[in-house]
């Protein structure tokens, strides 16, 4: 006969007994905050008062959340402006990564925050990495052309590489920013280069089927400045690397700069 049809009250006592324990367990660690998770908090909900106050209580300016995430990245995120300036006040690293990679002035670019991109790049954020979704790619993926003029004026590299190789340029024409892929082949955007999976930004744009004649009617403008550029400013003609059979559409990631 069963255990629990011989003893069926031990039974129900020894499972009750378990889920309070468990419940007990796990109460603390999803109710309870680190100081440096509600300095996070703080900052994405722009408190400044209180992102001062835990300051003041000693919580480090780089602390970050179980996440991975700092501080002045949320706030650079939300669009924070003045509490992205008592972080800096108090020291905070204005290229500190977040545990995927961002930087809070990438992070500004892709929400399109202009004066945060600005104010953290007079901060000393730097504006390029190797093999990293850098501003410049940020703020094309988003179309945010006024960041993008600034970034290039401030000298940032417009061919530049993701990890995957994937350039401002591709992610413009992925995202349909016609005046962002335009505004970036005028400043001499190469529609030439290939990214990790072999596909290039002229290969996006012949992807990105759409019923819009507006829309298609750029998409073959892209296709031909970027044959003209190709001619006038490549120095020595080279043979196309081999496509892929298949060019899979999945050859780039959306950049997530919001949560995963």
């Amino acid at each position: 006969m069963p255990f629990r049809t011989l003893f069926p009250d031990s039974v129900r006592s020894l499972r009750r007994g378990l889920l309070v324990l468990l419940v007990a367990l796990a109460t603390p660690a999803a109710v309870a905050q680190s100081p440096a998770g509600d300095l996070v908090i703080a900052a994405a909900n722009d408190r400044v008062d209180r992102v001062r106050e835990l300051l003041r209580q000693g919580v480090k300016p780089d602390a970050t959340d179980a996440r991975g995430e700092t501080a002045l990245a949320a706030a650079a995120r939300g669009g924070n402006l003045a509490t992205i300036e008592v972080l800096l006040a108090a020291g905070a690293g204005v290229d500190t990564r977040t545990q995927l990679g961002d930087t809070a002035i990438a992070l500004a670019a892709l929400g399109g925050h202009e004066a945060i991109v600005r104010k953290l790049r007079t901060a000393g954020a730097a504006l390029d990495a190797p093999r990293t979704w850098t501003p410049l790619i940020y703020a094309a993926t988003g179309g945010h052309d006024a960041i993008v003029r600034y970034l290039v004026a401030e000298g940032a590299d417009i061919n530049a590489g993701s990890p995957n190789g994937t350039t401002a340029l591709m992610m413009a024409v992925r995202e349909n920013h016609p005046s962002t892929a335009e505004l970036l082949l005028a400043q001499r955007a190469d529609p030439n280069r290939r990214n990790d999976h072999d596909m290039t930004a002229l290969d996006f744009a012949r992807r990105n089927d759409d019923p819009s004649m507006g829309l298609r009617a750029r998409r073959l403008r892209w296709l031909r400045c970027g044959r003209r550029w190709s001619r006038e400013a490549s120095p020595v003609a080279r043979p196309a690397p081999r496509r892929s059979a298949t060019g899979s559409s999945r050859a780039v990631r959306r950049p997530a700069g919001g949560r995963r």
